[in-house]
């Protein structure tokens, strides 16, 4: 850019040499040049003779694009040349305005956190730091073009909420300083302020088309805006301007997609324009942008490191900015019934619940989250009515509770069929214990959105559910949920502590089973164990085999733990054999198959000669 100090006459000089040095490298005669600039023969050469007036804006920039010079410095010695301010290059700027005078959630961006500031002040949005990533580099080098004096056109395609828009709002900074406007057609209709708008447009514009839908798919005029936007993209002096637009994938297929023979073609323009300016962006942050948005919330993006500490594993982390006020407002804004639901699904959760919480779970457990008043204000499809509720989305595809699918089950051919729980013995045990650990929970299936996971550990802390949280836990989880919710009993009500164990054990949960054999046993009867260490090994080993495959078969766990017995024993040479066997490749592959070995591992946190002791009483 050139000092607003230099006199007009130097500026007029200077633009005149630079068009005449562009025009000897492209080895053009005036003729061509005026032919291929689509201006006049006399424009032409007004504008590169010595005393002829300053040429127009458009002018300028149709013979730089034409000479392969760079616009932007040409326009602004024209602007000097011609007097003008750097704020009114002329009376009629076309539509838009500065891009340093827009807000971005103006144009659509979704605020990604909660706003700041208040009633007097306004409300302002918080922007995290922003992650670049592959697509970014394609819309810097559009960007780069346009600047340079060469019209572009980039429509990026993802699903909602990939960060689309965010990335159109970065790549457009770098033209805020060399004064460039920005428009965003959209009032009364974003279709007819478009068609109305697009011949109005001037240089150095920014075009602003996102969710391109509702301008390129529109049934009356989708097929004319298409064809303004072509015609301003390739008319010579109309640019450079640079078109953004953003589109779902179901969208851009749409319009791309070739029609039938015969059959009617309702978006051939807007198919022609599409060809080679798509940008697909990704559904997930790779590791590298990962690490990227890592290095910024350790610096201190409270949203990324917020948003990182759900998103991680899977990488949806736009998706999980973008609808983290959605589904706090859906919370704190929601009727009875469905903070009921929630608040009964957040409970379960930090208490240690599984991902999967089951439909009838979650109707009872809610029952008593509810008020007086609220209870008996529910109608007879309340629950029906709440999840439905809660099953519509927020942005990107989030909803606040959202069934989930159970994928089916896949069994190496020629492998055994579980063993049916009636026909395993369970003589001398003190529960009868399924073969195999239960599978999900039978019936639908539901997912706590994981911001509603988060903010429900930030406020309900330590709150302790009421009853039916309780009673619901007792009737309808299983296994692990059973268990964890037990212990978390012994903390917020130990009087279900108890009867959840009790149901874990049942269930076949190994842990629940081998507190519930001490307790049965208590101090007592651990300290009436006598005799020779041998015996107490013995003992054991018996237990340990109750499968009658022997102890070969058992998981390594529970071979060491023999091994340790024989020692404590004084029976090194069997320790030693014992712990060779847990070298043993298919010693290795039995881990985790057998519930006694789990029990062994339990009790194993007690001291050696007390876990055996417990071993020869229940063998």
């Amino acid at each position: 850019m050139h000092d607003d100090q230099m006199e007009p006459d130097a500026a007029l000089t200077e633009l005149r040499r630079r068009l005449t040095d562009g025009l000897a490298r492209a080895r053009l005669t005036k003729t061509q040049l005026s032919a291929r600039a689509g201006r006049g023969r006399t424009t032409v050469q007004q504008a590169l003779r010595a005393d002829g007036p300053v040429p127009s804006a458009e002018t300028v920039a149709a013979l730089a694009h034409v000479l392969n010079v760079p616009v932007e410095p040409l326009l602004e010695l024209r602007r000097i040349a011609a007097g003008e301010s750097g704020t009114d290059c002329g009376k009629d700027q076309g539509p838009g305005r500065p891009i340093g005078e827009w807000d971005p959630h103006d144009l659509e961006l979704h605020p990604a956190g909660p706003t700041a500031g208040g009633p007097s002040a306004g409300l302002t949005a918080v922007l995290p730091g922003y992650v670049a990533r592959a697509h970014d580099q394609t819309l810097a080098r559009a960007v780069l073009d346009a600047a340079q004096g060469r019209s572009r056109m980039v429509v990026l395609v993802g699903s909602s909420s990939t960060g689309k828009t965010r990335a159109c709002w970065e790549a457009v900074q770098s033209l805020a300083a060399p004064g460039w406007r920005l428009w965003h057609p959209f009032d009364p209709t974003r279709a007819d302020a478009a068609l109305d708008g697009l011949e109005r447009v001037r240089p150095r514009t920014v075009v602003w088309l996102n969710e391109a839908q509702h301008y390129l798919g529109d049934p009356r005029v989708g097929e004319q805006i298409a064809a303004a936007v072509h015609t301003l993209l390739t008319q010579p002096g109309r640019g450079p301007v640079l078109v953004l637009g953003t589109l779902w994938p179901e969208y851009a297929d749409l319009y791309t997609a070739l029609p039938s023979p015969r059959s009617p073609d309702p978006h051939s323009r807007v198919r022609e324009l599409l060809a080679g300016r798509t940008v697909t962006v990704p559904e997930t942050f790779d590791q590298e942008a990962l690490h990227t948005a890592a290095t910024l919330a350790v610096s201190g993006d409270r949203l990324l490191h917020a948003a990182l500490t759900r998103a991680r594993g899977h990488g949806r982390v736009t998706q999980d900015l973008a609808g983290a006020p959605e589904l706090r407002r859906r919370y704190d804004q929601g009727t009875p019934a469905v903070r009921a639901v929630l608040e009964a699904a957040m409970d379960a959760r930090r208490l240690g619940v599984g991902l999967h919480l089951p439909l009838a779970f979650l109707i009872d457990a809610a029952i008593d989250y509810l008020s007086d008043q609220d209870y008996d204000d529910l109608t007879e499809d309340w629950a029906e009515a709440a999840l439905a509720d809660l099953a519509r989305p927020v942005h990107g595809r989030q909803a606040p509770l959202r069934r989930m699918r159970t994928r089916p089950q896949h069994r190496l051919p020629g492998s055994p069929q579980p063993e049916p729980a009636e026909g395993r013995a369970t003589s001398g045990m003190i529960f009868p214990v399924p073969p195999t650990p239960p599978g999900p929970p039978s019936g639908p299936v539901f997912r706590l959105a994981d911001y509603l996971e988060q903010h429900g550990r930030n406020i309900r802390g330590d709150l302790c559910p009421p009853p039916s949280f309780w009673d619901a836990s007792l009737t309808h989880l299983t296994h692990d949920d059973l268990y964890n919710i037990a212990v978390a009993a012994r903390v917020h009500k130990p009087a279900w502590a108890d009867p959840l164990l009790r149901r874990a054990a049942l269930a076949g949960h190994a842990g629940a089973l081998s507190e519930l054999t001490m307790q049965r046993l208590g101090p007592e009867g651990l300290g009436v164990i006598s005799g020779e260490g041998a015996r107490h090994t013995s003992g054991a080993a018996t237990f340990l085999g109750r499968r009658g495959d022997g102890p070969r078969a058992l998981p390594v766990e529970a071979l060491v733990t023999l091994a340790m017995l024989h020692e404590d024993a004084g029976d090194i040479d069997s320790a030693e054999a014992l712990r060779k066997k847990t070298e043993d490749p298919a010693a290795v592959r039995a881990m985790d198959q057998h519930l006694l070995g789990a029990l062994v591992v339990q009790l194993q946190a007690m001291r050696h000669r007390t876990a055996q002791s417990v071993l020869n009483n229940i063998r």
